[in-house]
């Protein structure tokens, strides 16, 4: 269902994109994620999968990184922390900064689970073609970095 905004129609077609955005990028995350144990959050999966390909971060680089707040994100570690997935510890060099770091338990369940994800995400975009992938790429970035 596209818009019922009866605007010129550049707000028309505007909408109806961003309609369409939505609603996609809200079904693909969905079943991606079916993947996910229950109880762990895809902001959560984020935090796990950042440590995991980026290596200990500073709470405030995280939270960057996963276009998210500084207090959704404190939240988000204390249960990571409380699972024993990761450690905070204060930075040696500057003690103002909290550095956020997998345990050995969160490196091995962010490895054992990281691949289904990906067979998934795979399995999704496997509806487009290569060119296909390359053009949505590009869209998105193009409008994910506009300001």
């Amino acid at each position: 269902m596209g818009t019922r905004h009866q605007g010129p129609i550049e707000e028309i077609n505007a909408l109806n994109a961003f309609i369409k955005l939505q609603r996609a990028g809200e079904s693909v995350s969905a079943r991606v994620h079916a993947v996910l144990p229950d109880g762990l959050t895809i902001t959560q999966f984020g935090v796990l999968e950042a440590l995991h390909h980026i290596g200990p971060l500073c709470q405030s680089e995280l939270a960057e990184k996963l276009l998210k707040s500084g207090g959704n994100l404190t939240l988000v570690v204390d249960n990571l922390e409380k699972a024993a997935l990761v450690r905070r510890e204060r930075d040696p060099a500057d003690r103002r900064f909290v550095v956020v770091r997998l345990t050995g338990k969160g490196q091995t369940f962010i490895a054992a689970l990281f691949p289904k994800v990906v067979a998934n995400v795979t399995r999704e975009m496997a509806a487009l073609s290569a060119t296909e992938l390359s053009d949505l790429g590009r869209l998105c970035k193009k409008i994910g970095r506009r300001s």
